[in-house]
């Protein structure tokens, strides 16, 4: 059975939401998930009898990080937080993966302090799974790293490779580079040279240039791009399903029936939360704002990877990479 750890102290509703959403995600799946509740004492004393003995451990952590603290030092201060517990549990093989909706900069600092890089990674992404035409594209990097280096959007390209084979049993996913124009001079310096390094790859299945239009009709698997922009995207994506049903309310359709099931692929709440990638372990980051629902989901999608060896996988795509990325 895997056991996820999961940070009942991270995101803006909680402990309510991340409560909700452990007990939400035992009832969903009896035979396969246990969970490692990590917080404080008093609230861990508070709730022992909410969830099932066998199935349910409890990780006291008497700190949290506040989104406004600097990352590095609040993870280097605060070793009582839930972030740095409950990271600990997985290094030390206590749980099998961690999930939280905390400070994104926090937890990607003490996934990278605590579990350490894999092999062949310069900086970890966080790669977000988006709704299209056709199914799903993962996009990373979508925030953790703002500047990049053709050699990064590089690893980011197998990282996302390797675990839509590993998780979603694609078996040659198809890479697009996230740009202005088709044409492989695009983007300046660093895009046209990741657009060499990628085209010159030959573990990947490289389709070129993606632009912006053609995301949503499932021009690739993967796509690839920076963190600023992965980001924008992101909130730009998670901001679409309200702003739809509005335009429908207002014109006195309203969001029930049909209308609100055909629109729940937009809702970011069924994707869960975003893998951490390039370290060596399980970490899977929900948004701040993210519902019970979404919270649950990220389980899953921890509970996904750490079933399916993603980390050990991963480490050998990465070591098949070609050793002129590295230049």
């Amino acid at each position: 059975m895997i056991r996820v750890a999961l940070d009942l102290m991270g995101g803006d509703a909680a402990p309510e939401a991340t409560l909700d959403a452990a007990e939400g995600a035992l009832d969903a799946w009896p035979d396969d998930l246990s969970l490692l509740l990590v917080g404080p004492r008093s609230l861990l004393r508070g709730e022992r009898t909410r969830f099932p003995r066998d199935r349910v451990a409890w990780l006291p952590a008497e700190e949290s990080i506040d989104p406004a603290e600097p990352p590095a030092l609040a993870v280097r201060r605060k070793a009582d937080s839930t972030v740095v517990r409950g990271l600990g549990a997985v290094r030390d093989g206590t749980a099998d993966g961690f999930v939280s909706a905390g400070p994104t900069g926090a937890t990607v600092v003490a996934s990278v302090l605590t579990l350490g890089l894999l092999p062949g990674v310069d900086r970890p992404p966080v790669g977000a799974l988006f709704p299209t035409a056709t199914g799903r594209v993962l996009v990373m990097d979508v925030g953790a790293n703002v500047d990049v280096t053709p050699r990064q959007l590089h690893q980011f390209a197998h990282l996302g490779s390797t675990y839509l084979r590993r998780t979603l049993s694609i078996e040659r996913p198809r890479i697009g580079l996230l740009n202005i124009g088709a044409e492989g001079e695009k983007g300046g310096d660093v895009m046209a040279t990741a657009h060499g390094l990628l085209s010159a790859d030959t573990e990947l299945d490289f389709i070129g240039n993606v632009e912006g239009h053609l995301i949503v009709t499932g021009a690739c698997d993967v796509l690839v791009c920076g963190g600023f922009v992965g980001n924008v995207l992101l909130k730009f994506y998670e901001s679409i399903a309200e702003f739809v049903l509005e335009i429908f309310r207002n014109a006195g359709v309203g969001e029930g029936g049909r209308l609100g099931e055909a629109l729940r692929f937009l809702d970011y709440a069924e994707y869960g939360g975003a893998p951490l990638f390039g370290v060596d372990g399980v970490t899977v980051i929900c948004h701040g704002t993210s519902p019970a629902r979404a919270i649950m989901n990220g389980i899953r999608t921890a509970a996904d990877c750490a079933a399916s060896g993603f980390t050990s996988v991963t480490r050998t795509s990465l070591a098949r990479m070609p050793q002129e990325s590295g230049a």
